[in-house]
């Protein structure tokens, strides 16, 4: 089979929208164009991929297979075309990275720039996303590597397991959680609290916590780095939930108090998803040995 990419991106586009008239205003087509292009394709397929109905089209099983292999093959295409214009530039590898909040914003940025450093012809692209977000990422090719934690369904990629992060509830030293050692996540529901941006993995993932207990937190401020939410914690404008690597990184200088979590899921592990480990690029492998040999440093100056 050989299919043409523009009927690709027109059949991507009909599954996106839902709707063929739609799709080839998008992709500047006429209907009749447009429509003779997808039986063209469901002709090479040897099977119809869509059922025309009449507010628009709704894909059939295989067409959801053929939806999902026609993005791989475009963000493939993609790819290759923005590193062949960064190879003319001197650049050697683009790599593109989906991760969480705690990653994007807490321990990549410490990270990064001795890899860049190291590396001065690759170029980064993180992006924070949803933890579902990031394993769909990295399955439909849109991404080299997904930074995960906790309990996530990685939809069958490799996974590699590099660390282990623990959500920790942090307050100013005047406050009166302070002298605690531990305490229960919904104890804390009827304080004042920081928290993170909307659309945070973090905050998102406490979302669901609250929808399950029957009762949100009262956010006063929410901020877009855990630095920012330890200041305002500080100054006892709230309490927050914060990954203890950030508490204990502002535990002096802005006077906070740290008390364990006692819930379950305060403790999550971290995972790096790709798609096959063999067929990484070797610049994307080293980000992810840089990763393994910081953590597992860290935990051998621990013992």
């Amino acid at each position: 089979m050989h299919f043409d990419l523009n009927d690709l991106r027109l059949f991507v586009a009909t599954a996106e929208l839902g709707n063929l008239t739609r799709a080839s205003e998008k992709q500047h087509l006429s209907l009749a164009a447009a429509s003779a292009r997808i039986k063209s394709l469901e002709a090479q397929c040897g099977l119809p991929l869509l059922t025309r109905e009449a507010r628009g089209v709704k894909l059939l099983p295989q067409g959801e297979a053929f939806l999902h292999h026609a993005r791989l093959m475009l963000n493939q295409t993609d790819r290759l075309r923005d590193e062949l214009l960064a190879y003319g530039g001197g650049l050697r590898g683009h790599l593109r990275v989906f991760a969480n909040t705690t990653a994007v914003t807490d321990f990549l940025p410490e990270l990064l720039p001795a890899f860049l450093a190291a590396h001065p012809q690759i170029n980064v692209d993180l992006q924070e996303k949803p933890n579902a977000l990031i394993a769909r990422g990295v399955r439909d090719g849109q991404a080299d590597l997904g930074i995960v934690a906790g309990n996530v369904d990685t939809l069958g990629l490799e996974s590699i397991h590099f660390s282990t992060d623990r959500l920790v509830l942090v307050t100013s030293r005047k406050h009166r959680f302070a002298r605690r050692r531990s305490i229960a996540f919904a104890e804390t529901l009827d304080e004042d609290a920081i928290g993170m941006q909307q659309g945070s993995t973090l905050q998102a993932f406490l979302g669901q916590i609250t929808d399950n207990l029957g009762k949100r937190q009262k956010l006063r401020i929410q901020l877009g780095s855990f630095d920012a939410m330890c200041r305002m914690i500080g100054s006892g404008v709230g309490i927050g939930v914060v990954p203890e690597s950030a508490a204990r990184r502002n535990l002096e200088s802005m006077q906070l108090a740290l008390i364990e979590l006692s819930d379950a899921w305060s403790v999550r592990e971290r995972h790096l998803l790709m798609a096959d480990s063999a067929t990484l690029p070797t610049y994307a492998k080293a980000l992810v040995e840089t990763l393994r040999a910081h953590y597992a440093a860290e935990v051998r100056a621990s013992a």
